[in-house]
């Protein structure tokens, strides 16, 4: 499944293009050089929001390199344990 990047003005002058382009994977509409919308059929939008994500689709995000992932640090797990 590849990307398909379209500008805002290629989008909005042609509609059914982008539509068509959907149909075989995600598209990317850029505006001012920046990405701003993801246009998906409704049946990937369907798959990737229902149910359980898979870790290898969310990785495979584009733009995910520029999340911060934060971790809550775990303390004071131990616990002493009698064995009396």
């Amino acid at each position: 499944m590849g990307i398909t990047t379209l500008s805002s003005r290629q989008f909005s002058q042609n509609l059914d293009k982008a539509k068509k382009a959907a149909a075989a994977g995600p598209v990317l509409i850029i505006d001012r050089g920046q990405p701003t919308h993801v246009l998906l059929t409704i049946d990937e939008y369907k798959r990737i929001s229902g149910g359980k994500a898979k870790i290898a689709d969310l990785l495979a995000m584009p733009g995910i390199e520029d999340i911060a992932l934060q971790t809550p640090r775990l303390v004071d797990l131990a616990q002493t344990t009698d064995l009396s």
